[in-house]
């Protein structure tokens, strides 16, 4: 259960999820959960693991330890991480058209985890939290902010490209290489790009579906 729980708080994400959910997927009662979700907690302490289970508004997350904080930020600014993923240029672009937008929303038309995308997406501050959904768990939701406009020359967002063959069409991929390349030349393109970060979403998925 321990095993079952931990991978459940690990796809949840930022959302996180509550002991009732949990005890409706693992079919068993709330007190039971809650015990093991603290054993789990004290096992990670314990054998000072990576990452720590937290609780907020009454919903469990799985995050990192905040001792580790300076070494996400190199990781983060890291000259080698500098250009932007085909994973992140994919997001950058369903968040540019459909903001206000949560991570599952993004997640839903990209067909693949994108919590490393939008991690490097805010640490680049091409993007920010601009609120949260009225939904369960108070997703968060995500736009663009003043250095993507100024990053690719826009005085407002009615400058964006037409996009009116982008809400329908399945190859995600094609259609943000036509909306991106009609940017003027901007320095984004995916000749340069690295795609370790699409490659490690895709191994990802695939073992999360094995």
């Amino acid at each position: 259960m321990k095993s079952i729980i931990e991978g459940l708080l690990f796809v949840s994400g930022d959302e996180g999820i509550d002991a009732k959910q949990l005890a409706e997927i693992l079919e068993e009662d709330v007190p039971t959960v809650l015990d093991t979700v603290r054993q789990l907690r004290k096992d990670l302490q314990k054998a000072g693991r990576g990452v720590q289970i937290v609780e907020l508004a009454g919903f469990f997350q799985m995050t990192s330890l905040p001792i580790h904080a300076v070494y996400f930020e190199r990781l983060a600014y890291s000259p080698s991480r500098s250009s932007l993923s085909q994973s992140a240029l994919e997001t950058l672009a369903i968040v540019a058209y459909r903001q206000p937008i949560t991570r599952v929303e993004i997640e839903e038309i990209r067909g693949v985890r994108a919590d490393r995308a939008l991690h490097n997406l805010v640490a680049k501050e091409l993007i920010e939290e601009v609120g949260r959904a009225d939904q369960p768990g108070r997703p968060i939701l995500y736009g663009t902010t003043k250095q993507f406009m100024e990053y690719f020359g826009l005085s407002g967002l009615n400058e964006l490209p037409e996009a009116s063959s982008f809400e329908n069409d399945v190859n995600l991929e094609e259609e943000t290489r036509m909306l991106f390349a009609k940017l003027d030349g901007k320095q984004m393109t995916f000749d340069d790009m690295d795609d370790e970060e699409e490659l490690a979403e895709a191994g990802s998925d695939e073992i999360e579906a094995s």
